[in-house]
């Protein structure tokens, strides 16, 4: 490697003066999208394999939230597993699918 030559003044700097510093414009950021992933009711499978399937899959589910998921599946339809980013999303879904659940997505509105 070659040593980097020194500068005898730095750019943006005056003999003997402070260094100018010049702000970037700031970037906003937009929040990605979100999904939701659903579990469907089915009279297939047992509470408990529903429920045991969900903390596989979605390990940020404690064991009361996922009884809570697939009780709102058993009496309204449709229970929401969790709402994230859409790769996640898409993983979860296939996987309770793989798994013999019914799951789908929605975007979060």
């Amino acid at each position: 490697m070659t040593p980097m030559p020194i500068a005898t003044q730095s750019p943006g700097r005056e003999s003997g003066g402070a260094a100018v510093m010049e702000k970037a414009p700031e970037r906003v950021r937009k929040p990605s999208p979100r999904y939701k992933v659903l579990l469907h009711n089915d009279p297939v499978n047992s509470m408990e394999y529903v429920v045991t399937t969900l903390r596989q899959v979605v390990p940020s589910l404690s064991e009361q939230d996922a009884i809570a998921v697939m009780l709102e599946a058993h009496n309204t339809g449709v229970g929401l597993v969790i709402v994230c980013d859409l790769e996640p999303a898409e993983f979860y879904c296939e996987t309770l699918k793989g798994k013999g659940l019914s799951s789908s997505l929605e975007p979060e509105s």
